[in-house]
C-alpha cells in the first residue's frame, strides 16, 4: 500500500496498518519503511479475529486487505496483499 498510496488517495480511501505489536515497535517500523499511513495496535488480536485474519489457531495474523466504507460495511476483504487495481475495483 505504501507504494500505491496515490491510487488509494484518489479513491478517497484512508489506509491503516493493523498489527498486534506495540506502539514503539510500530513507530520504528513506520519510520524505517516510511509509511504514509498510521499503524494501529491490535491488542489481543481483536481486530484480526473480527475480520477473519488469524491463522495457526489465533497465534499468528494473516496479512489481509479489508476496505470498510464510511457506513461501516466491508466493501472488500481478501487475504494476502492484493493491489489497488483489485481491491478498489468494487468501490
Amino acid at each position: 500500500m505504501r507504494d500505491e498510496i496515490e491510487q488509494y488517495r484518489k479513491a478517497r480511501v484512508q489506509p491503516f496498518g493493523v498489527n498486534p505489536a506495540g506502539v514503539e515497535s510500530h513507530r520504528q517500523y513506520a519510520e524505517k519503511f516510511r509509511f504514509p499511513f498510521p499503524l494501529l495496535v491490535d491488542e489481543g488480536r481483536r481486530i484480526a479475529k473480527a475480520y477473519g485474519a488469524v491463522k495457526l489457531g489465533g497465534v499468528a495474523v494473516q496479512r489481509s486487505v479489508v476496505l470498510v466504507g464510511q457506513d461501516g460495511r466491508v466493501r472488500f476483504a481478501q487475504p494476502g496483499a492484493p493491489g489497488p487495481d483489485e481491491s478498489l475495483a468494487g468501490l
